[in-house]
């Protein structure tokens, strides 16, 4: 078993494990390919025959594989348990003011630092839409405002 054997072994170990180790299909193409590019290296192909063999069957099995790949796996995307909070009504449990950086609203039994939507200050029992989550905060605005602008 000349150098280059050894080479596709080795990608195409790689290949496997980078696969095991991720939970959608990213390498498997490579280790198919790097299957070809052994073979080709076997049957006595140049190193460049054997490195197209593995780009062209890499490709190949992509191209093939790939559509059929998306229909049964049924990929979606999941939405952070954050994201529910958005048009909710919450309550403030601190002023909020912006300028001083301080304000905390509750919301659905959670409680989060929260800044005013437009720079006003939100006294404490206010009731509050949440209309953007930016990090770690709440961005809020008042009810009332929020009825009146829909």
């Amino acid at each position: 078993m000349g150098g280059s054997s050894i080479f596709w072994l080795v990608v195409i170990v790689i290949a496997v494990v980078v696969e095991a180790c991720t939970v959608q299909l990213v390498s498997v193409w490579m280790a198919i390919g790097g299957v070809g590019a052994l073979i080709a290296g076997l049957c006595g192909a140049p190193f460049w025959v054997q490195t197209a063999v593995f780009a062209g069957v890499t490709a190949l099995a992509l191209l093939i594989s790939r559509p059929m790949v998306k229909k049964v796996m049924h990929f979606q995307k999941v939405d952070t348990n954050a994201g529910r909070y958005i048009g909710k009504t919450g309550i403030v449990t601190a002023r909020i003011d912006n300028t001083e950086g301080i304000g905390q609203v509750t919301v659905l039994g959670s409680v989060w630092t929260a800044r005013s939507a437009d720079g006003s200050v939100l006294p404490e029992g206010e009731n509050v839409v949440i209309k953007a989550i930016e990090g770690v905060k709440l961005i809020v605005e008042p009810e009332n405002h929020y009825l009146k602008t829909e």
